[in-house]
Parts: structure tokens; sequence; C-alpha cells
């Protein structure tokens, strides 16, 4: 597939990028600053859009199969919660503007359920990424009513972060509302296997106009 990645060049954007590449698909790397975008050796055209532009982001993606959005409007930044919303919907704007039809949003396990509430809400939820983590459980809820394109939302397990090392496994099990735990009650999942999952997804389409999150 020829396929629009928005992130390229973050944590989990470059992840999802080798895994593209590897499988032997073409990729459309889009970033602020695309010349941060390690490229690697596979067939990818790099382009440096501001998602707040729509014009040139729904010209950035024109002709490609798929868009997958490993958007992240920056943990540290105090506008997180609008910046995000307002990226996300611009993005999805884009999307229906080019023409592309199939749209992968990678977001945030705070909208997983345990015992019918929402991770986001509960009282030990770290406080230093709540406000991210509700940006990322309100978008859900706006591309939920979302007719015109077909869309996946991806929540990535609780323990997702630059501190798993397990690397690449190729294993992982898939759950849609709540959580995926191990014998240890932990849900965890290297970016490498993220990425996995996702183009998994790509290629398989299992979850048309859902939410789904996978974990070991």
């Amino acid at each position: 597939m020829k396929v629009s990645l928005i992130g390229a060049s973050g944590f989990v954007g470059s992840s999802i990028l080798k895994e593209l590449t590897d499988r032997g698909h073409e990729v459309v790397a889009i970033a602020r600053d695309a010349q941060k975008v390690n490229a690697g050796q596979g067939s990818v055209t790099l382009k440096s859009v501001d998602v707040s532009d729509v014009d040139a982001l729904a010209s950035a993606m024109e002709g490609t199969d798929a868009v997958i959005s490993a958007y992240n409007a920056g943990w540290t930044n105090p506008n997180i919660y609008d910046d995000f919303i307002a990226g996300s919907k611009a993005i999805q704007e884009g999307v229906k503007k080019s023409g592309v039809k199939r749209l992968i949003v990678i977001g945030g396990a705070g909208s997983l359920f345990i015992d019918g509430k929402q991770l986001v809400d509960g009282p030990d939820f770290p406080a230093e990424i709540k406000p991210g983590a509700t940006a990322a459980r309100d978008y859900l809820d706006i591309l939920k009513s979302e007719k015109d394109l077909q869309w996946t939302f991806f929540s990535p397990a609780i323990e997702m972060h630059q501190g798993i090392t397990t690397g690449r496994t190729g294993h992982y099990r898939l759950g849609t509302e709540s959580p995926v735990f191990n014998e240890e009650g932990r849900a965890i999942l290297s970016v490498e296997d993220l990425a996995l999952v996702i183009v998994d997804e790509l290629e398989n389409h299992k979850y048309p106009q859902q939410r789904f999150t996978a974990a070991y």
C-alpha cells in the first residue's frame, strides 16, 4: 500500500515508519519538520506540513490508500488539550478533503474501561499526563460520530513508553474497550510491537469504525 504517516518523526511514528517500510509499503512521511524523520532504506517521501494547515495536509495525503496518525501535541505542552483536539480535528478534515477513506489514529490508554469507568477518570491517574490523555479520550468521542471515513482508533497498553525495552517480539493479544492484562496484572507493549499491531490492522482491517487495544 501507499500510506500517509502523520507524526513520522516521533517516538511512535518512527517505529511505525520502520515497520511499514520493512513490510514493503510505500510511505509519505509527514511531520512539522520532515528533515527530522529517519527515512531508512524504504520507499519514503518526506513532506513538511503543519497539521493545522488542512489544505496542505490534504494535498500531501492525496493519492494514498490510508492515513495513519501518530500526531502528538507534545506531553510538555501546557496547551496540550486544546492543541491535540484542534490538531486531530484538522487531520480528520484533511483526510476527508484528500479523498482518502481510511484513517487509523493512535490515541491513549486513558479512554479504556475498567469496571465501567475510564482510566483517565480514576483517582490514581497520573496528573502530569491527564490533560493529554483526556484530550485523546474526548477526541475518540468526536471520531465516533464520523460516518464518511473508515476510521480506527488504537488505545495503546497502559505501559507503552520508552522504558519498555522488549523490542519487537512479534506477539500481542487484542482487546476492544478494556485493557489487556498479563498474568501479573500488567498491560504492557513495546513501541516496536505497537507498530506491528498498527500495520497488521492496516493490512487486515479488523476494526473499521471501532476502537481497539493490544498488549502482551
